[in-house]
């Protein structure tokens, strides 16, 4: 093979308050024509860094330095003429959330035309023909029809398409992935993944792909670089890095995956939550006078029940209803159906005659930097709910909080910081013990591990079983990741397009599944398969 990109003795600091952070340190390595480079590693590794540094798209507070050479021409000092030639034409990027990488004021034609004009110098006519024609070579269905929609009119899946479909719009010799499966389904997560080999091999594309996942290393990646602490520690073909791991940090990597399974709840434990029937379905409304004319069915007949100690994990696709049942379970958006909670019908309860159950009934989310406020100490994002819900009880609020800490596994002498200065998996440590300094019977967990290291998720997964099993508190725990449902649950839901297809048992969900769409599920989550 030819060398293509050829990485040597790489470093970057970046200057902040009067001092170098060192943030990537003599990396070395290669990419050939026509093969998949991986770049593993967790948050903070530097990864994503040495990516960026391969066409200077680093802020202008970065030195860099040592050799970045592309077809040969060295791109370490390049002119900002090369630079431009090289970046979209030659190299393009697909970035982890397509949300923030698309403009959410143009519509999809609009944002594909603007890099054909540049680059290619298409208008018209020829233009809406190439841009049809690249979204219907990434999977977007009826692709014509799709034109005019803006992104948030997308599905995940579907935006990611459209990444993908403006990185190829100029025939790349190299496509840099940078963690594009991160937020993603399984299911669509293996489509998305199925799609880039298909794109290499039909397009003669090279491709480095960063990721913390090395599930999906072991599936597409030809040869794997390990990088921690700004430095590569391991590389080599990727079938030899797994059999074979010679790094410690290579073989803990492999080894974190969220295992074993949680502790049984007492056979005689009460029910914290139980609904009967629960139906949202969101009105269609037209005209001048906003009549209803059809009804969105987000969720229809969901009954379940979780009892002191125990973990009903609900599983589905984006779309198929999970975030909205937990939604209206806590009575943040309207529904119809039974729901009873420590024993009370709170489905006809006003807001105001909810506030006392609130405390009991706690939530924690997806993003943890996006759910705290950057603005706020540490302290005083723990310690909100006790002033909120007045359960000081008349002890010392920092005391409360070092205390909450402790048990989250977070150092009390840090709790004066503000987010921005703790990593992904501390920042959800912190709103975890938000929710637990109030002593909650219920815990809704939407997605907490999907945004973390596979590490972090390991450690978090273990941090919840702790709590559960030492204050016998009940778990909606909303996710794609099946590993980690499986390591959690007591029971399984499984949802598609707003229906409960399946419910049960988790061991005998995850042995036996039932309907074809669980068993579609099973097979993205466990053996790597699309089920497009």
């Amino acid at each position: 093979m030819s060398r293509l990109l050829d990485v040597r003795d790489l470093s970057v600091a970046f200057r902040q308050d009067g001092r170098d952070i060192n943030a990537v340190k003599g990396v070395s390595f290669h990419v050939d024509k026509g093969e998949t480079v991986a770049l593993v590693g967790e948050s903070g590794s530097g990864k994503s860094v040495t990516a960026l540094s391969t066409v200077s798209l680093l802020g202008d507070n970065a030195t860099v330095r040592g050799s970045i050479t592309y077809n040969g021409a060295e791109m370490v000092g390049a002119s900002p003429k090369e630079l431009r030639r090289v970046r979209g034409n030659d190299i393009s990027f697909i970035f982890q959330e397509p949300m923030t990488s698309l403009n959410p004021l143009h519509t999809i034609e609009k944002q594909l035309r603007e890099s054909l004009e540049l680059h290619q110098g298409l208008t018209g006519a020829e233009a809406r023909a190439k841009i049809i024609s690249l979204l219907d070579r990434v999977g977007i269905r009826d692709a014509e029809g799709r034109l005019g929609a803006f992104p948030h009119q997308l599905s995940g899946g579907q935006r990611q398409r459209v990444m993908i479909a403006m990185a190829l719009a100029n025939g790349p010799d190299l496509l840099v992935a940078d963690e594009p499966t991160t937020a993603l389904d399984v299911t669509i997560q293996a489509q998305i993944l199925d799609l880039l080999e298909d794109l290499k091999r039909d397009e003669g594309m090279a491709m480095l792909f960063i990721t913390h996942d090395l599930t999906i290393v072991r599936k597409i990646a030809d040869r794997v670089c390990v990088m921690k602490d700004g430095e590569i520690v391991e590389q080599g073909p990727t079938a030899e890095i797994f059999a074979n791991p010679q790094h410690p940090y290579t073989k803990m990597l492999l080894a974190a995956e969220a295992g074993g399974s949680p502790a049984p709840a007492r056979a005689d434990a009460a029910p914290v939550l139980s609904t009967d029937k629960l139906r949202i379905w969101f009105p269609i409304q037209r005209g001048l006078l906003k009549r209803t004319v059809g009804h969105i069915q987000a969720v229809n007949e969901a009954t379940l029940t979780v009892k002191a100690g125990e973990t009903l994990g609900i599983v589905g696709e984006s779309g198929s209803g999970k975030t909205t049942l937990a939604m209206a379970i806590a009575r943040l958006i309207r529904s119809e159906g039974g729901i009873e909670f420590l024993g009370t019908p709170i489905d006809k309860l006003s807001q105001r005659e909810m506030r006392p159950l609130r405390s009991d009934m706690q939530i924690v989310f997806q993003d943890p930097y996006g759910s705290l406020s950057p603005r706020m100490p540490v302290v005083d994002i723990i310690a909100e709910g006790l002033g909120v819900h007045g359960v000081e009880q008349g002890r010392d609020t920092r005391e409360m909080v070092a205390e909450i800490m402790r048990e989250v596994g977070l150092n009390p002498e840090m709790m004066d910081r503000y987010p921005h200065e703790f990593s992904g998996g501390q920042r959800q440590r912190i709103a975890i013990a938000r929710a637990m300094i109030l002593r909650p019977k219920l815990l809704i967990l939407d997605e907490p591990t999907s945004a973390l290291d596979m590490t972090v998720q390991v450690q978090i997964v273990d941090l919840l079983r702790d709590l559960q099993s030492k204050y016998g508190l009940a778990y909606l725990f909303i996710s794609h990741d099946l590993k980690v449902v499986r390591a959690l649950s007591h029971k399984v839901m499984v949802m598609q397009a707003g229906d409960v297809i399946e419910a049960g048992d988790a061991k005998a969900i995850f042995d036996a599944p039932q309907t074809d769409y669980t068993r579609a599920l099973m097979a993205a989550a466990f053996e790597g398969r699309s089920v497009a």
